[in-house]
């Protein structure tokens, strides 16, 4: 695991107590053909309080089963998870934990008012009109649960979480099915609990989110973390650029041989060059070809992100190649066969 240190965005400090602390989880489940594999692999995270992160990894990493645990909807084979000092059934049935997650828990012929002022009966204090105009789904109160978009049926799921007032939110692919409105939206709603103070954890694959919200980005890869620190800290771990230009395919490929070129791409009618040393891609695009609207940018977080889980599985598949190697040098030799004379 890769720990990016500059955190100097977080809302916490190292002093403050912690909100979540999750200490070597394990989870493993078993396939239709008896095979047990494993889903969360000797996860180790810490959130401090008022940090908002976002939890990234490519299908299959584990983050949606690291959630459950994290929720208490999942029991660990392995570790240990506490949320506020306590155990995570005490934190959320006290209020001070609540999720939104991707599917499930709505009654689809309820209205939507019908379903949170329902909700909001067992929460003493929550203000069901409130959460409602804050999620955004005031004129979709009489509106039956089944009639709803996705993306209309995730801000209910968000209005229902805000019904206890809690001091750690949980969001599971939030945005999933919303509109650009909607999400723009839905994170004014959040950035401004996390003003005051709350909890966030995100897991998204909408990259941009992450780089714009996030305090803290955790990536994981194969149920373990495999980066943890500040966006642009990852960039910047990430050596190179991005330099991108309108240029003909001939040029391209001919720009593509300076050293230092990694890889080439085109999206519509721009070549994308992501290289190690920018500048001596310039010299050729500006000295020696016709390219035109040359742009310079950064790694972006989302090439940041494959560069370090691809990074990751070449580690892995390295090391299972050196145990095997170790093991079959381990075996001894099978002797001869022994010839009898006749």
């Amino acid at each position: 695991m890769t720990d990016y240190q500059d955190r100097t965005a977080s809302r916490g400090t190292a002093s403050e107590p912690l909100a979540a602390e999750l200490t070597g989880v394990v989870k493993r489940f078993e396939n239709a053909k008896g095979e047990v594999f494993t889903a969360v692999d000797g996860l180790d995270l810490r959130i401090r309080r008022g940090e908002v992160v976002a939890f990234l990894g490519p299908n299959g990493a584990g983050k949606t089963t690291s959630i459950d645990i994290l929720l208490g909807l999942t029991r660990p084979d392995e570790g240990e998870v506490r949320l506020f000092g306590t155990d995570p059934e005490r934190a959320v049935r006290a209020g001070r934990v609540a999720a939104v997650l991707q599917s499930g828990g709505l009654l689809p012929d309820l209205t939507v008012e019908a379903t949170v002022r329902m909700l909001a009966s067992l929460h003493p204090g929550a203000d069901p009109e409130r959460c409602m105009h804050r999620a955004g789904v005031t004129e979709l109160r009489d509106r039956r649960v089944a009639a709803c978009s996705g993306g209309e049926q995730q801000r209910l799921r968000f209005a229902l979480a805000l019904l206890p007032k809690p001091d750690f939110l949980v969001l599971d692919e939030p945005t999933a099915g919303m509109d650009v409105v909607a999400r723009r939206d839905f994170w004014a709603a959040v950035r401004e609990d996390a003003a005051r103070g709350t909890t966030v954890m995100f897991a998204t694959h909408y990259m941009e989110e992450a780089d714009q919200f996030a305090d803290r980005v955790v990536m994981v890869d194969k149920g373990a973390v495999v980066a943890d620190g500040s966006a642009s800290s990852i960039r910047a771990a990430i050596s190179g650029r991005t330099v991108s230009a309108l240029i003909s395919p001939y040029e391209a490929e001919l720009a593509a041989r300076t050293p230092g070129v990694r890889a080439t791409s085109v999206r519509g009618e721009r070549t994308y060059f992501s290289c190690a040393d920018s500048d001596a891609l310039l010299r050729v695009l500006v000295g020696e070809t016709r390219a035109r609207e040359v742009e310079v940018a950064p790694r972006s977080l989302e090439e940041a992100f494959l560069a370090i889980t691809e990074n990751a599985r070449a580690d892995r598949e390295a090391r299972a190649d050196r145990e095997a190697r170790a093991v079959r040098e381990a075996r001894p030799a099978t002797p001869a066969p022994v010839k009898e004379n006749a």
